[in-house]
């Protein structure tokens, strides 16, 4: 019975260090890849509206604004249309 006091201190010791490990670790773990992928996001997305105004200035250069905005079009409705058509991947019969 004298070592009661210390074998229940250990016990409820271990319990908040595996509930630490379960809660708190898992959520700084997730909170330190939003803070690292966010600005990443942000940085990958305005690349890819650069890109976008580059690739029509320079068709707008010897087609005019009608026709890179058609070729643009043209290339949107092909991806899009890609993307549709890959959805749902056909199923291999067994």
């Amino acid at each position: 019975m004298e070592d009661f006091p210390v074998r229940l201190a250990d016990f409820l010791e271990s319990v908040a260090i595996k509930v630490r490990a379960l809660t708190i670790d898992r959520v700084r773990r997730g909170v330190g890849m939003v803070t690292a992928s966010l600005p990443l996001a942000v940085l990958v997305f305005m690349g890819l509206v650069f890109l976008v105004l580059t690739i029509h200035r320079s068709l707008a250069i010897p087609l005019g604004q009608v026709g890179a905005f058609g070729i643009e079009g043209g290339l949107f409705v092909v991806g899009g249309a890609l993307v549709w058509r890959m959805r749902n991947p056909k199923r291999e019969e067994e």
